[in-house]
């Protein structure tokens, strides 16, 4: 499974990068390189919370990223 990551830049120069397939997975950078990174590990945390919990379907053991 692939995840798509967004990224926008706001008028202040942060990076917001986000992983619209999980719902709240955002996160803000000072360069594109630190949100991309950022969004990637909350990303695992919430899919192994998800795991720990039953709650992850079979395609999360083989996933990707991808920036948009």
């Amino acid at each position: 499974m692939t995840f798509r990551i967004d990224l926008d830049r706001e008028d202040d120069g942060r990076w917001l990068a986000e992983v619209p397939a999980l719902s709240g997975v955002m996160c803000y950078g000072q360069s594109r390189a630190e949100a991309v990174a950022r969004v990637q590990a909350l990303a695992l945390r919430v899919i192994a919370d998800r795991l720990e919990h039953g709650e992850a379907e079979p395609a999360l053991l083989a996933l990707s990223f991808e920036a948009a």
